[in-house]
């Protein structure tokens, strides 16, 4: 069939790929490596200190550049960088097959009858009240669930469909593991770094957290988290991708438990792919990414995770890798994309 002409529009955010925290743009980039690999044209429109190698258009840095160089920068600044860059979609909108977003709502509008050869992932809950009133508002919208669970949240006349994540199949090995849980993520109550320090405590298991402080939640970390650091509870702070390794391929388990309708959780198959089983409690679309039993254990409170916790180096790793390589390639997500926008490209022309 004939290529297409993709472009893949990020968030401003972080660059993209990040260099730690920033799993949407970590998708983005694996999703435009892989449409290449394909044999698709990718444009990828996406802050000025982005590294992802397929051609990119944005002339300005994103949040996080300009809060590191600046400090502290207006709130309104990721509605300029947003602006921007839908400006210069606007310029370049006829180039393209198939334009696909994954910011938040402003090119909604500007696609106008051009929504229908659009696709948006959103990589949040879909749950409260912006979303709902977004969906309202434009219903042509062609919206891309990233689990089930997420696409239930979503009118159905916005579902185009379910695309798993997936990331690329080198970036993490296959581990040893070790005496010692992990955890990674953003220290926040969404994401519960307090129950995952009281949970390896009661598995009789030291515990190393990584991830970085979250800017919407800032005293979470000191409230909640520091007070129960110690010896076996070790925060290593924010990692890139060798750190990540290192801490997931040497883990007996990765502890994951979420406190939100978690859409997708990009954090557990980075640890499978380390072939770390991981301990999850049963929100969202933990059910839908961990194999009970087989990748790991799905679980309903801080009791049953100690009791799987104890219990997760059983598993075997190759067989949690290999669960890895068949699910959650970056490949098979690039696969499962154009296989929906060819079917949006179809009904546009009918």
């Amino acid at each position: 069939m004939k290529p297409l002409q993709v472009a893949q529009i990020a968030p401003n955010i972080a660059p993209t790929p990040p260099e730690h925290a920033g799993g949407t743009e970590r998708v983005v980039h694996d999703l435009s490596i892989e449409l290449e690999a394909l044999g698709h044209a990718v444009t990828l429109f996406a802050p000025n200190d982005s590294t992802s190698e397929v051609p990119r258009i944005g002339d300005l840095p994103s949040l996080k550049a300009l809060e590191t160089r600046h400090g502290t920068v207006p709130p309104s600044i990721p509605q300029v960088l947003e602006a921007v860059q839908m400006e210069a979609l606007r310029q370049r909108l006829s180039d393209f097959d198939i334009v696909h977003c994954h910011g938040e709502f402003f090119h909604a509008a500007l696609l106008g009858e051009r929504r229908g050869r659009s696709l948006t992932t959103i990589h949040w809950r879909v749950d409260e009240l912006d979303r709902q009133l977004f969906f309202a508002a434009f219903p042509d919208l062609p919206v891309a669930g990233i689990s089930q669970s997420q696409l239930d949240g979503i009118p159905h006349q916005n579902r185009a469909g379910v695309v798993h994540h997936g990331i690329a199949v080198d970036r993490y090995s296959l581990g040893d593991g070790g005496g010692y849980a992990a955890f990674i993520g953003r220290m926040t109550d969404q994401k519960r770094p307090d129950a995952a320090i009281r949970i390896a405590r009661a598995a009789g298991m030291p515990i190393r957290l990584a991830g970085a402080i979250d800017n919407g939640n800032p005293t979470y970390f000191d409230e909640c988290v520091r007070p129960l650091l110690g010896d076996d509870a070790v925060f290593v702070g924010a990692l890139d991708d060798r750190g990540k390794q290192d801490l997931l391929g040497n883990a007996a388990a990765l502890v994951f438990p979420i406190d939100w309708p978690e859409p997708f959780g990009l954090v557990m198959i980075e640890a499978m792919a380390c072939g770390t089983p991981v301990v999850a409690f049963d929100r969202g679309a933990v059910g839908e990414v961990v194999e009970d039993g087989v990748t790991g254990y799905v679980v309903e409170n801080e009791t049953e995770a100690a009791e799987a916790l104890a219990r997760a180096a059983t598993l075997d790793r190759r067989r949690v890798r290999e669960r890895f390589e068949a699910r959650f390639t970056a490949r098979r997500m690039a696969e499962d994309y154009v296989a929906i926008y060819r079917r949006l490209l179809d009904g546009a022309r009918a």
